[in-house]
């Protein structure tokens, strides 16, 4: 499935993140976590669509980039979900880096909803069902965000 959006400014990425987090608490109860891996060039829209998603779970603490502590971890409210787990991986040298950090724990858990920053640096390791939220400049305030799930961004990306 491949859905695309177009933004043109960061409140409307924001909803659009609130309306992705809205969908995913309706999904089916599932084995691991729902993850989300985003990917798009720095100052993309990836920060400002993971606070509207944050809100759309309905936490209400500031959401920035953990760029410098990697993982950052916040309480749901639900019954069916604990934890939303914001990493980033900007800089992760290598994919083993972010497994030594507890990775395949936290997407183990199906109480867990986790959004990666720069999933395309530990690609490899994501799992088959990551949802990849990929954000294209179009100019200064107008962003494509294409929404497609991994075993079709795998597919595109050898080809």
């Amino acid at each position: 499935m491949k859905s695309e959006y177009f933004t043109n400014s960061p409140t409307q990425t924001k909803k659009l993140g609130g309306v992705i987090a809205k969908k995913i608490l309706q999904r089916k109860a599932r084995k691991t976590a729902n993850v989300l891996g985003l990917e798009g060039d720095l100052g993309g829209g990836k920060t400002t669509f993971l606070q509207g998603f944050a809100k759309g779970l309905g936490i209400k603490e500031k959401i920035l980039s953990p760029t410098f502590i990697i993982i950052k971890r916040f309480k749901i409210k639900d019954l069916r979900f604990k934890n939303f787990y914001h990493i980033d991986c900007y800089r992760i040298k290598r994919p083993k880096d972010i497994l030594d950090l507890g990775f395949k724990k936290t997407i183990s858990d199906p109480k867990n909803i986790v959004a990666v920053e720069w999933a395309d640096r530990i690609k490899n390791i994501l799992p088959k069902n990551t949802i990849l939220v990929k954000f294209e400049f179009i100019d200064i305030k107008r962003r494509k965000i294409t929404i497609i799930m991994k075993r079709q961004w795998q597919k595109k990306k050898s080809d």
